[in-house]
């Protein structure tokens, strides 16, 4: 189950999302490989625990290195990951384009795939109001909508990881 809360965008440059109530997912807690590997282990597999992080240590190793050459690397039923390019700004020309003055940095894109696609999340999740399960039936609101994230877009401050770069679907 997908636990949501609501925020209001008070973003003044976004006339058509500005005073409106959006969705955003309330990530709960983040593994990592240690966490992943018992999870993993936990499942009646014949690999022991340390088989388990070493395939995916070496996993993560190599998934690094082929997308930083600018290949991307797809793991069915997951996600397809590759480079991508924050802009700063656009320049008037090809001359006057420069990394420094119009490339902000590099980020991870990650578009789900088969049964982690978007529109197999859309028919498999379920969404529950995470006020209801905070007892008071009401959202404080402690992380507003700055802006810093469109409606339908990522959001990295409830701990999630970042850019995605596939395309938005609501359930």
């Amino acid at each position: 189950m997908i636990q949501y809360v609501l925020k209001k965008n008070i973003n003044e440059k976004m006339p058509n999302a500005y005073g409106k109530f959006f969705a955003y997912p309330v990530i709960t807690q983040t593994y990592d490989i240690d966490q992943l590997v018992d999870h993993m282990a936990s499942h009646n597999t014949p690999f022991s625990r340390g088989a388990i992080k070493g395939m995916i240590t070496d996993m993560v190793a190599c998934i690094r290195e082929l997308v930083l050459q600018g290949i991307a690397v797809k793991i069915a039923d997951l996600a397809i990951l590759s480079i991508g390019i924050k802009n700063k700004a656009g320049a008037a020309t090809e001359k006057e384009f420069t990394i420094a003055k119009n490339i902000e940095g590099l980020k991870i894109r990650a578009r789900g795939t088969g049964d982690f696609s978007c529109l197999n999340l859309s028919l498999d999740g379920t969404l529950k109001k995470a006020s209801a399960l905070l007892g008071d039936g009401t959202t404080t609101d402690t992380n507003p909508d700055t802006g810093k994230d469109t409606p339908g877009g990522d959001n990295t401050d409830q701990g999630g990881s970042g850019t995605t770069g596939g395309s938005d679907v609501g359930i």
